[in-house]
């Protein structure tokens, strides 16, 4: 098996009011600490999946640009698996600072082929921290040229097909899948502009 990554920072960051790729946290932009824990993966490549090119793209990924009209994070995913060469394609989404490389390296563990991985918390999937088969593409694909662009409809489906298969998150591990949405999402020492 082999993986490629995807970190996907497409959102408009609405709700936070500045770009959270940028926020500085442990003394790491998001998007750097990010990229870090998927170089710890050791995939052939990386993409950063955005709507707009960034500021900050690393020399060593490939951006990746959702075609218009944007559906959110379907589309970066979408873009992402038809791009990927390789069996697997892991996705972490730019605002899940908490997620830490041992959690990611057991994800990519449980991996087989033709089938990637689901984190759930209680009944919830997480779908923007998880491997995909590159066989899911054209699931992927029919969801896009849908009227539902539900990450969470389009989980349950492929756990359904056989593509992915359920991690269930420890109540120790659910805060790694954490989002940053809002300012007060963040510690304290983070929430300054």
């Amino acid at each position: 098996m082999t993986l490629t990554a995807v970190l996907l920072a497409g959102g408009e960051s609405r709700r936070m009011g500045r770009e959270k790729a940028a926020i500085v946290f442990r003394g790491q932009p998001f998007w750097q600490r990010q990229v870090e824990l998927l170089r710890v993966l050791r995939p052939e490549k990386i993409f950063v999946s955005v709507r707009k090119e960034p500021s900050w793209l690393p020399l060593d990924t490939e951006l990746l640009l959702d075609e218009p009209p944007s559906r959110g994070p379907l589309s970066g995913l979408t873009r992402a698996l038809a791009s990927t060469q390789t069996s697997h394609l892991v996705v972490l989404a730019v605002d899940m600072p908490f997620m830490t490389s041992e959690q990611m390296g057991i994800l990519w563990s449980l991996a087989k082929i033709g089938c990637g991985v689901l984190p759930m918390i209680g009944n919830r999937a997480e779908p923007l921290a998880a491997i995909y088969p590159r066989e899911a593409a054209s699931d992927l694909f029919t969801a896009l040229a849908g009227d539902n662009f539900s990450l969470q409809r389009l989980s349950h489906s492929l756990v359904q097909g056989g593509r992915l298969r359920v991690f269930q998150v420890s109540q120790r591990e659910k805060e790694l899948y954490r989002s940053v949405n809002e300012t007060g999402d963040l510690p304290i020492e983070t929430r300054r502009v």
